[in-house]
């Protein structure tokens, strides 16, 4: 009977845990503007570099950023603070132009170049 209820301890304390965990995660996707294969590696890596994103994906053809984070370490605000930080517009934040004109030009993906 001892072994029992340590064993059913074990069970819901792990149970528990589990579902904690579950709960803090949360996944997002919004627009950040690029166009090409070094955009990708700069907004996936400036993405998973943040502490609490777990999983960053970011798709060419429609600008789409997916990612998974823990909400309880990090606001999905400040995520799209970061990618306009590293160059690249969001829905809600626009790159410095000196941010933006320090890119690549194969980066550029404002329709006006920025020379």
């Amino acid at each position: 009977m001892k072994y029992f209820l340590i064993i059913l301890f074990f069970i819901s304390s792990y149970a528990y845990s589990f579902q904690d965990m579950e709960s803090k995660s949360a996944k997002a996707s919004f627009e950040v503007s690029g166009v090409c294969d070094m955009c990708k590696t700069r907004i996936e890596n400036g993405a998973i570099k943040l502490k609490g994103v777990k999983y960053a994906k970011w798709d060419i053809p429609t600008n789409n950023l997916s990612i998974i984070y823990n909400s309880k370490k990090i606001k999905l605000d400040t995520i799209k603070k970061n990618m306009a930080k590293l160059g690249h517009d969001t829905d809600k934040y626009k790159a410095r132009l000196e941010v933006y004109q320090s890119l690549p030009e194969c980066c550029y993906y404002k329709t006006n170049s920025p020379h």
